[in-house]
Order: C-alpha cells, then structure tokens, then sequence
C-alpha cells in the first residue's frame, strides 16, 4: 500500500483536485476514511475554498457547515409555531421556488421517514406535518435524526439538479459529502451509502465526487457500490494525522479494504447474540464476505461459503446471500429476519467463523441463558 504525506490541509485538497483533474487515469470518485478529529470537515472547506475566485465557485458540498443553514424557530412563547429556518443568503437555496423543490425533496425523503412538509418560500422556512391515527396533525417538531434525514434529502435534490444541468447549479463540477449520517442508527447507514451511490452512478454528467467519513459500515458500503460502479475511476484512501508532525497522510487502500473486518464481523455477531437481527444485515454479512475473499485474492464471495454434500457448490446460500442483500431498508420501521431467512444467515456466518482463525476473545460473548426457577 503506498502512502503519501501532506504538510497542511491545503496540499492535501489541491492533490485531491490534481487526482480528479489529471490527464492520465483521472478518478471521478475519491472515498476518505478517517477517524474523528483528523480533520475531515476542514479538509472538505479547504477543498471547496480553492475553487472559489471572488464570486465564483465550482463545489457543492455537504457538512456540519449545510446542516447549520437549517435552524429551528420553537415558538417559546405559544409553544405552537415551530418551523425550520432556512439561510437566505446562502447560495445553497438559489431559486429554490422556481425549481418546485417540495416535489424534488420529497421523493428522497419517503424513502426514510413517515412525515411531511411544506416549504414556505417568501418566509423562508420549512413546516412539518404528522399523519396520526387519521388526523394531521401539523407544525410539529421532528426528532434530531429526522431532521438531519431531511436536510440530507435537500441536498440529494440539490445534487440531483446539478446532475441534470439546471441552470441554477450549472457551475458545480465538484460534489464533496463528508459524514451526512453521523447522526443516524448506524446499523441502517446501508441505504443512504447505496441511493447516493446510485444517484451518482449515472453516466450523464460530468461531475465528480470526493466522500469522507468516520463511519465503518457507510465507508463499506460505498466502498463496495462505487468499485462496482467503475473501478478504474474509483480512488479509496486511508487518512491520518501525525499528531508528532502535524502532516496528513493518505495510504492508498488499493482493491482491499483493509481495516475493517473486524469491526464489521464484531457488529454482525453483537446483532446475532442480542437477537437483533434485520433484513439490512445481510448487507453487512456480506460486505464481510467481499472484504475476506478480496484479502485473500479471490473475485467472489462465494469462497467464503461453507461447501457441504447437500449444496456442492455453495450455490444455494450464495443466491440467498446475494438476493438478500440488495434493496432499500427503512430507517424507522426495520425489518427482522423470518426464521428461515435467519437461519441461513446464521449458517453461512457461522461456517464462515470456523474456517477463519479470528480470535474469539475479541468477539462478543453470547448472553447467557436465564437460569429456571
């Protein structure tokens, strides 16, 4: 794995532009993983700051900065006007009225959640409404997550009208997005690494993306949907920071993603022994599998699956494993897995820890079994 070192974050964000730019094998999407603190939000602003020339700009970024674009009016007084403020100012909400962006936001937004809106465009502000039993019940104050959900999906539509070429964004050649699920179940970080990724997918444009998180499972995911994507123009990196010499270093993960098998595999098995298993696991069950058989050379999952006299060809959990690990999950309302789906789960992920040596002092202990009275 190579490694390269940066003095500042500056260096660090004119090399990303040189690897999007640059002539021979230019990459159109760039994949960061970083822990907490490294820098990750400044590096995304030091990027978006050197394609700025006065009134002019070509990034579209997403970060804890567009989240504070958003802000809550909670009525203190009357304790019955609450509704999110929008930022005129910012060049983010540009036309947002002639655009018609309810109708652009609301179909991302359905995906996740059970409420609705209504964006005031003279007043600048966002209404939330709740159907409950029948009734509508209006100008409520939407949880922390559901708020963040929907101020990521005003960006996908955002995104989605720069893709298209809308005039209102047709300076935007850059898409950065760091962390948009921080404050989300991470157990459910799967689908928004999959729709962004298949938004982006399109051939149509010629916009590129540079992603960065913190987050094990979102990095996977996106890890595994953009290599599939087109490998050659996909780029995923390692960053650190010398907390000795201040440099940011990028180590260039190649074809393997080599730090997170054991986090995932501890996050799998902490589901299984609680009894908390969705239909959204077998996206991580088998991310795991990839990221094994990637390691150790080989082009399919399919390696990693037990043979046995009954199933020679590890085709039929393969199918299973396959079929099961493709589709949209909802965040709110997560589907647990029928006994039958269960077990096969459950075997292939066992069978799969017999024939890997991982030390077991590492993985989570089962609970154990109520003693009877």
């Amino acid at each position: 794995m190579s490694a390269t070192a940066f003095a500042d974050l500056n260096a660090l964000a004119a090399h990303l532009r040189q690897e999007l730019q640059k002539q021979e094998d230019p990459k159109k999407f760039i994949l960061l993983y970083a822990y907490n603190g490294t820098g990750k939000t400044r590096l995304s602003m030091a990027f978006k700051d050197l394609g700025k020339n006065e009134e002019e700009r070509d990034t579209l970024y997403f970060n804890a900065f567009t989240e504070d674009l958003f802000h809550w009016h909670n009525d203190l007084d009357g304790d019955r006007e609450r509704y999110l403020q929008l930022n005129s100012k910012s060049r983010f909400f540009v036309g947002l009225n002639e655009l018609e962006m309810d109708n652009r936001i609301r179909p991302f937004l359905q995906r996740y959640t059970d409420f609705d809106f209504v964006i005031d465009y003279d007043k600048w502000l966002v209404r939330f409404s709740r159907e409950v039993n029948g009734a509508i019940i209006d100008n409520i104050k939407v949880s922390r997550g559901e708020e963040n959900l929907f101020i990521w999906c005003f960006f996908l539509a955002i995104a989605q009208l720069a893709l298209d070429g809308a005039d209102a964004y047709k300076w935007v050649k850059y898409i950065y997005i760091d962390d948009p699920i921080s404050s989300l179940d991470e157990n459910n970080a799967i689908a928004v690494g999959h729709d962004l990724a298949q938004l982006l997918a399109r051939k149509d444009h010629a916009i590129k993306a540079v992603f960065s998180s913190h987050h094990s499972l979102f990095f996977n995911v996106l890890w595994n949907e953009l290599r599939e994507i087109d490998r050659k123009k996909f780029a995923p990196y390692f960053l650190s920071c010398s907390q000795r010499t201040g440099q940011f270093q990028l180590i260039y993960t190649g074809d393997t993603p080599f730090f997170h098998h054991l986090a995932l595999l501890i996050e799998i098995c902490q589901a299984r022994d609680a009894d908390r298993l969705y239909t959204h696991h077998f996206n991580a069950l088998r991310g795991l599998l990839e990221k094994s058989s990637s390691f150790h050379g080989h082009k399919k999952f399919s390696v990693c699956i037990k043979k046995t006299a009954e199933d020679p060809d590890e085709t039929l959990f393969g199918r299973t494993l396959n079929i099961l690990s493709h589709g949209n999950y909802s965040f709110y309302e997560p589907s647990k897995m029928l006994p039958e789906t269960k077990e096969s789960f459950e075997k292939v992920l066992d069978d799969f820890l017999d024939f890997y040596p991982f030390n077991r002092e590492l993985l989570p202990s089962k609970p154990e079994e109520p003693k009877a009275s």
